[in-house]
């Protein structure tokens, strides 16, 4: 049985275009000198190819810029309060931790132009389910012309000892906001940047709220934040936006921050 020259064929990728055709010709030249003679019979022909090593294909990952290709609007369902919001509601599918059981799902409203950015798997809480020591990002949301969001998730022993503690038994809303300030801006937290707080009951569930003025902030220079605990998580949703953004979409922005609930 003759054998087949494996090194000649394996080497094909879709790094380019030149590199595949020449990769072809290879193939079709190496494969020319094993092919049986006229006189062969088709069905040995056929049998002949089929046993030749098959050319590894590498399919490479798109790059991040693809992961915001799709609007909300086209996957998600209209908001039943308000049909030019949609809905999001997080389920396990979507995040490590939600699979984990360390997050309760949460839900959200939405404008339907927004796409869904990709969070790096450093910051995802990938990497250190089902025990994270620090906080992790859970989902981010993002359009160019309004603003972004992003739910954050830190571990409850972090901020108290107590197992299972409601956010009051963590503290003031002033207290909150100190320990997780930084991942509200990105970089650093300044007390003067807290512009206003106020405490929201919906249910049985309690929810810090937060209005902050961030010029130095990598998130935005205007950044609303909510936040709650429950079960061993305490969970934070935080709006963003820069000057030009806040001018056109405060409204919108507001409705989405007073629309989270875990």
């Amino acid at each position: 049985m003759a054998t087949f020259p494996f090194t000649s064929l394996f080497p094909l990728t879709l790094s380019s275009s030149s590199s595949k055709l020449s990769t072809l010709h290879a193939f079709r030249a190496s494969a020319s000198e094993y092919l049986p003679s006229q006189h062969t019979s088709r069905r040995e022909c056929l049998k002949g190819l089929a046993l030749m090593p098959l050319p590894l294909v590498v399919l490479r990952e798109p790059p991040p810029s693809h992961a915001r290709e799709v609007e909300v609007g086209s996957f998600l369902p209209p908001s039943p309060s308000d049909p030019s919001f949609v809905l999001f509601t997080a389920s396990p599918k979507d995040t490590p931790a939600l699979r984990a059981g360390n997050v309760q799902p949460y839900k959200f409203l939405l404008p339907p132009t927004w796409k869904q950015a990709r969070v790096a798997n450093i910051l995802s809480g990938n990497y250190c389910q089902p025990k994270c020591a620090e906080p992790w990002v859970e989902v981010k949301f993002e359009d160019e012309k309004q603003g972004k969001v992003q739910v954050v998730a830190s571990p409850l022993i972090r901020l108290t000892n107590k197992p299972n503690a409601t956010i009051e038994d963590i503290g003031s809303p002033e207290k909150l906001i100190a320990s997780l300030g930084p991942f509200v801006t990105g970089n650093t937290f300044d007390p003067e940047e807290l512009l206003e707080t106020s405490v929201e009951k919906l249910g049985d569930q309690t929810y810090y709220k937060y209005v902050l003025e961030t010029p130095y902030a990598l998130t935005g220079t205007h950044n609303l934040a909510k936040a709650t605990a429950k079960g061993n998580t305490v969970v934070l949703f935080v709006v963003s936006a820069n000057d030009k953004q806040w001018q056109t979409s405060e409204k919108t922005l507001k409705v989405v921050l007073d629309s989270f609930e875990v």
